[in-house]
């Protein structure tokens, strides 16, 4: 078996296919031999790496456990990973390779992601070079905001800033659930009930500031979606 096929198998892609829309995915036959997805995603996490700095110890090895090589395999695919973390040049090209053979799958690009985003957390702190190089890599597989946000938030959490996180909703929700937690904080905060409490002038400007924050992150997830940025949207 070659190289590229057996690589081809390795990364644990037959779930997101029976995830995905059987008339596009099966049919497309998603793993069965695809060598270029798979050099693409060797490609993608050894670069991932270059990004990071100076080769750890252990770094392979986690590689490996996160997208499984067959063993047969291994010393194939350390030979295409050393090749390749020599340096991050040319890795939006292989992300937009994946895009143009996986845009009808985009569960598929969304594991792809994912899978990145265990490897830069493999050593407990994703940095800014890493965050950069995630943020490039999904722009160029054609990730919508919400899905790398969705996926971002996953393993890193949401930021204080995150409109999400402002909402208190999570980043799958869809519209409906979102629309209700925007207007129950609004209720909730809304400046008129601290006047009508008989609370302090700088509370009542504290709720304004707090109210104006949902509308502004309400207003930026619609806006998202309106766009077709929905992750889950109903």
């Amino acid at each position: 078996m070659t190289l590229l096929s057996t690589l081809a198998k390795f990364f644990n892609v037959s779930g997101a296919r029976r995830a995905s829309t059987r008339s596009d995915c099966d049919t497309a036959g998603l793993a069965a031999a695809d060598g270029e997805f798979s050099s693409a995603v060797t490609a993608l996490g050894a670069k991932l790496a270059s990004a990071e700095g100076p080769s750890r110890p252990g770094e392979f090895d986690r590689f490996t456990e996160i997208f499984r090589p067959q063993p047969a395999a291994e010393a194939d695919v350390r030979r295409l990973y050393r090749l390749a973390r020599q340096t991050t040049l040319g890795f939006e090209g292989y992300a937009r390779k994946l895009a143009r053979r996986y845009g009808h799958c985009p569960i598929v690009l969304e594991r792809v992601l994912d899978g990145l985003f265990q490897l830069a957390l493999a050593d407990g702190v994703v940095s800014e070079r890493e965050t950069e190089y995630l943020q490039r890599v999904a722009d160029a597989l054609g990730v919508t905001p919400a899905v790398y946000r969705a996926v971002r938030a996953r393993r890193l959490g949401l930021s204080d800033e995150d409109p999400y996180r402002v909402l208190e909703v999570d980043p799958a929700a869809p519209d409906d659930v979102v629309r209700a937690a925007w207007k129950k904080l609004l209720i909730e905060t809304h400046p008129d009930r601290a006047l009508a409490r008989g609370l302090p002038r700088e509370l009542v400007e504290l709720a304004q500031v707090k109210a104006q924050a949902i509308n502004a992150a309400f207003d930026r997830v619609m806006h998202e979606r309106r766009g077709g940025f929905a992750a889950g949207a109903a």
